[in-house]
């Protein structure tokens, strides 16, 4: 089973099924629709669910837009904010869409 990590901010939106996408770069995007990833926090390593890949999508920084702020749970200009600070001076993204398992 593949792995990804969460920033632990995180974990309870996934949990709760608000958060169904993450967008990532592409070296943390090498999943495919049917993969089952088991889902842990950055922090700690310490595991809290398993997800399943719906797709994996590229997606330009400047696209971003109120439905994938939605996904993510968040406001757009919020999503923004984040992406820059994990991914600054990054415009080429990758949107994977996940369900909980």
């Amino acid at each position: 089973m593949k792995n990804i990590t969460f920033y632990s901010r995180f974990e309870h939106d996934i949990l709760a099924g608000h958060k169904t996408i993450t967008l990532r770069e592409a070296s943390d995007a090498q999943f495919v629709a049917g993969d089952r990833v088991r889902v842990s926090r950055y922090e700690d390593d310490v595991f809290f669910c398993n997800i399943e890949v719906i797709a994996v999508t590229p997606v330009q920084f400047d696209e971003l837009n109120q439905r994938h702020a939605d996904q993510e749970n968040m406001t757009l200009t919020e999503l923004k904010q984040v992406i820059s600070e994990i991914y600054p001076g990054l415009n080429e993204l990758f949107m994977i869409e996940f369900r909980l398992m």
